[in-house]
């Protein structure tokens, strides 16, 4: 039976970075037509170009503060699904470009959503925010019960926030989603929109500054011990097939409840997903850091800076809403989402030319292990 996917029209923003590189190529892989808007690859190496995606997948390289330029895309793209992943997506970053985060962000989004407006045909729109969206105070109330930071799995109806500029933005872009949802995409309109919010994702490709993994990389290409500067704090680790598969599971059913103007599941559907790895995954990062180095031998230093920028200790996600309405939930254990991700980069590390094979292959090795698992995700291909 063919895929869902199979002739549609699929827009991403964003394509051309870490996890829009893989949403293409596995969309592709299931006869979407994919039109991406992005700007060029913001690293060297970059995924996007490792495995040729230019080749398959029709794009626009252009800001998405371009708000005339994507208007434009949008019409001519006429998409049945959009993925809008577009971002500045780094804590750090954020503090050295605060204007530029929130400009990207969130009047980025802003724009998206306004040639959203344009369209008169059905379609699902899914936009990526992060785990950080969640106000994580030190210590939280519930009842009499006091609960440390992180100890408790946010679920989606828990109060937004954002200590640093990246956070912050992306708290400011579910807002944005939710007024103008409310405002311009309900009743009688063909659009309808999800905000998904996921955990820590790791995988090959990423080559990224700041992210843990494609530091350890970079050392260990070179031969050097690896810079840990946060070894204490604790993230959702998930393989970023993990809520790639969720999004797209989302989408479809938002799609289909459109046709068929099922307007109680549109309501169900329209609204925030968490999509996080089992809480087995919740580990420190000396903890990824060791595992790593399980599979690629080398050291690690503990550069711990007490006068470094805030960034959250603990962050656990629960994925409860996601389980029930789509039946989704993760497939790769912490062990095996490392020795993935390693295997990735030591292979490609060796022979640049097998990244398209090996990621097409890991694609493949997820969906059948999700099938196995009776995971729905498994049934897009």
């Amino acid at each position: 039976m063919p895929s869902f996917w199979c002739n549609k029209r699929v827009g991403i923003t964003g394509h051309s970075g870490f996890k829009g590189s893989w949403l293409s190529l596995w969309l592709h892989q299931l006869g979407a037509s994919i039109h991406g808007y992005s700007l060029a690859p913001q690293t060297n190496p970059a995924l996007f170009t490792q495995i040729s995606l230019e080749k398959n997948i029709q794009q626009t390289t252009a800001d998405i503060r371009d708000e005339k330029q994507l208007k434009q895309w949008i019409r001519c793209a006429k998409p049945d699904v959009v993925f809008h992943l577009a971002a500045q997506p780094l804590v750090r970053r954020s503090y050295k470009e605060a204007r530029l985060t929130w400009e990207t962000n969130v009047f980025g989004t802003v724009n998206l959503l306004e040639a959203l407006r344009t369209l008169d045909k059905p379609c699902a729109v899914v936009i990526v925010t992060t785990d950080k969206v969640y106000e994580n105070l030190t210590q939280r109330r519930e009842g009499a019960k006091t609960i440390e930071e992180g100890r408790y799995g946010f679920c989606e109806v828990d109060k937004l926030g954002g200590h640093d500029p990246y956070s912050s933005s992306k708290s400011a872009m579910e807002l944005a989603v939710s007024s103008w949802r409310s405002s311009f995409f309900e009743n009688d309109s063909p659009i309808s929109i999800a905000t998904v919010r996921a955990g820590n994702v790791i995988g090959g490709g990423d080559w990224a500054d700041d992210r843990i993994v494609p530091d350890c990389i970079r050392s260990l290409q070179s031969g050097e011990s690896i810079p840990v500067r946060n070894k204490l704090a604790t993230r959702p680790w998930q393989h970023v097939l993990e809520p790639l598969g969720g999004y797209m599971m989302l989408a479809a059913r938002i799609y289909q409840a459109s046709i068929n103007s099922d307007t109680a599941a549109l309501k169900l559907l329209g609204d925030a997903f968490n999509f996080g790895p089992n809480p087995t995954s919740n580990r420190t990062v000396a903890d990824i850091v060791e595992e790593i180095l399980k599979h690629w031998p080398g050291q690690w230093e503990d550069h711990s800076d007490s006068v470094a920028v805030y960034e959250a200790e603990l962050l656990n996600l629960a994925t409860d809403k996601a389980f029930q309405l789509l039946k989704w939930r993760p497939v790769w254990n912490f062990e095996q989402t490392v020795e993935k991700t390693v295997s990735w980069y030591r292979t490609c590390s060796a022979n640049a030319a097998n990244a398209l094979t090996l990621t097409a292959r890991q694609i493949s090795d997820y969906a059948a292990d999700a099938k196995a698992m009776g995971v729905p995700c498994a049934h897009l291909l």
